[in-house]
């Protein structure tokens, strides 16, 4: 704590991001004087820049700032970024964003969320929770809150919900007093390497738990962790081996109603007003982390049928009797499926069309078998190219990667104005878009599109 109180200046080197803006925020908040580089202005920069925080956007040793004590930067930033070396030369503090996020769990009360997917949609369900209810935390997420417009918030309680992050080993710096791990499917093999690899780094995220701490992991995936010393709940999404889990699911107009069961809680009748069924299953483990740290049962059933989600989670944009449109950050094959697989289930009436955009070079080289599966699932698949992100070309990885490995014929790889043209022509009733990229750009646009419809 010490070292996060004497700090009175911070510069950020990749501001922008999602994570990195999380902590400038949590500085700026603390009346810490915040500055920052990143390399292009976002809609997320300037509302930084509005809240105070001065960011610029060229990488030049005359726009640092060298009063900064710490600086902080994010693994996405090149070798060779200027700003970054001389910092270093200098001989300033330079740390990643999980070094100050470690520091954080070591003297708040943490709760951490770990997983390939679904991350983002419990962290920020659980931070919800808790402020809605009134019990309160410092929230660092990995998404826009719909609710609050943000992907962060203080509070006096000393309580913080984290999104752990698996990139570049970040999570396995956290000393969580709660901890959920929500899957461990391959990903970032250009970082570790192997499936083995990955998996075993979960593992041991689970073994920085602090001593007598909980872990609440998806049922199935607990064989592979031992030696812990902390209770270890499960929960699923309608398995009655798991120790919490959903009953009695019904759905209606996009939203869900369902029973909430576990060994010592019966919650009845909680309604879910955001799509997908994976998203019940998420919420099952976000009340059982509010339960565990002692808020009431009837406060948490008052609270979720006000939680709005996460932009870019199952987020409906469009939602009408004769259009649907939902976008979402789905960028992992099993995010597909999952996003396919429930909107499908909610209008079975309507012709699925999603228009995806693979996210890195390597993660479609690695995944496209993956990818081809879970797209299969769709009706119709309009895909644009790969975006690359931090990485360079990779010879014959491209999006018809995808295409050749499917079996639904009805897949058409277009560019971004081709995509606008086809949602005006196309009768679309059921339409999304997904990927990690630069797709989100094309969401207004495509709504306003499909509502002059």
């Amino acid at each position: 704590m010490n070292t996060l109180n004497n700090i009175q200046r911070v510069y950020f080197i990749g501001a922008g991001g999602i994570g990195m803006s999380a902590l400038a925020r949590y500085f700026n908040e603390r009346n810490v004087v915040v500055k920052g580089y990143d390399k292009t202005e976002t809609a997320l920069t300037t509302q930084l820049q509005i809240e105070g925080i001065a960011i610029h956007f060229d990488d030049s040793l005359e726009l640092l700032d060298k009063e900064a004590q710490l600086v902080v930067y994010t693994p996405a930033i090149p070798t060779d970024h200027k700003e970054l070396n001389w910092y270093r030369e200098q001989g300033y503090q330079v740390v990643k964003r999980s070094d100050v996020l470690q520091w954080i769990t070591e003297y708040l009360l943490s709760v951490t969320v770990a997983g390939t997917h679904g991350k983002t949609t419990v962290s920020t369900m659980i931070g919800f929770l808790l402020r809605d209810t009134g019990y309160g935390c410092n929230a660092f997420l990995g998404g826009i809150s719909v609710n609050y417009q943000s992907n962060y918030w203080g509070d006096k309680n000393n309580t913080a919900v984290i999104e752990a992050d698996e990139y570049d080993r970040s999570f396995l710096k956290l000393k969580p007093d709660i901890a959920v791990l929500t899957s461990m499917d391959a990903d970032h093999l250009d970082i570790y390497g192997t499936v083995e690899a990955m998996q075993e780094a979960f593992i041991q995220y689970t073994h920085n738990i602090k001593a007598g701490g909980i872990l609440l992991v998806k049922h199935g995936l607990q064989q592979s962790i031992s030696n812990l010393d902390a209770t270890t709940i499960t929960y699923s999404l309608q398995n009655e081996a798991a120790d919490t889990y959903a009953t009695s699911i019904t759905q209606h107009k996009g939203s869900y109603t369902f029973d909430y069961i576990s060994k010592s809680n019966i919650i009845e009748g909680i309604t879910l007003n955001m799509g997908g069924m994976h998203n019940v299953e998420n919420m099952v483990v976000a009340i059982t982390v509010a339960l565990q740290l002692g808020v009431e049962a009837e406060k948490i059933k008052q609270a979720i049928p006000n939680f709005k989600g996460v932009k870019r989670r199952f987020e409906y944009i469009v939602k009408q009797d004769e259009i649907v449109y939902i976008d979402d950050y789905a960028h992992h094959p099993e995010e597909l499926a999952a996003l396919i697989s429930s909107a499908k289930r909610l209008f079975p009436d309507k012709k699925c069309v999603i228009a995806f955009q693979p996210h890195l070079f390597t993660r479609t080289r690695d995944l496209a078998d993956g990818f081809a599966h879970s797209l299969d699932m769709a009706d119709e698949v309009l895909l644009l190219d790969i975006y690359p992100a931090r990485e360079q070309p990779i010879p014959g990885v491209t999006s018809q990667m995808i295409v050749d490995r499917m079996s639904n014929k009805s897949c058409t790889i277009l560019s971004k104005d081709a995509l606008l043209e086809y949602v005006k022509q196309a009768p679309v009733k059921l339409f999304i878009t997904a990927g990690a990229g630069d797709i989100d750009k094309m969401i207004t646009p495509i709504k306003e599109i499909l509502e002059q419809k």
